[in-house]
């Protein structure tokens, strides 16, 4: 069985990243979408959050399951007897920090081989930085958000000015 990981923080998750799940899905027999807690930075969503709303978008792919991890996506991936990491790239400066990650993954996990996805171009302008920026001054997200999650980005937004 063929099985990858696709990792991120996808806090919050965006149409670029559901481009990438929904196309890699289609490359593998298991396709595991690693939600990172990263404990350095302070994240909009709540671990458990992600996981449940990623879970809610995939919910009609069938080979998709969504998990949490922590630490170096290497463990993760040789935890889950992975043999492929799925990385995004939107641009050449995306690629340039990938490719050592890649190389760095290969070196402790020789059987373990980084697919680098190219986003779809019009998504390639797209993060979750952009998506909380533009959430954080009111502006318009629904063209970088599914329409479920735009109101749960709004809460936080509003819990925050409280």
């Amino acid at each position: 069985m063929r099985r990858a990981i696709y990792p991120g923080s996808f806090d919050p998750i965006t149409f670029g990243h559901l481009d990438i799940i929904k196309r890699a899905s289609g490359l593998c027999d298991e396709l595991i979408v690693g939600v990172l807690n990263n404990k350095q930075k302070t994240p909009l969503f709540s671990i458990d959050e992600r996981v449940s709303i990623i879970n809610e978008l995939t919910d009609n792919l069938d080979n998709v399951k969504v998990e949490s991890f922590e630490g170096l996506l290497v463990d993760f991936a040789k935890e889950k007897d992975a043999q492929v990491i799925i990385r995004g790239l939107r641009a050449v400066t995306d690629f340039e920090n990938e490719i050592q990650l890649a190389q760095s993954n290969k070196v402790q996990y020789p059987e373990l081989e980084t697919l680098f996805m190219t986003t779809s171009l019009q998504y390639s302008y797209l993060s979750s930085t952009v998506a909380k920026e533009f959430a954080s001054y009111g502006g318009d997200i629904s063209l970088f958000v599914p329409s479920q999650v735009i109101p749960l980005i709004e809460a936080k937004f509003k819990n925050k000015e409280n």
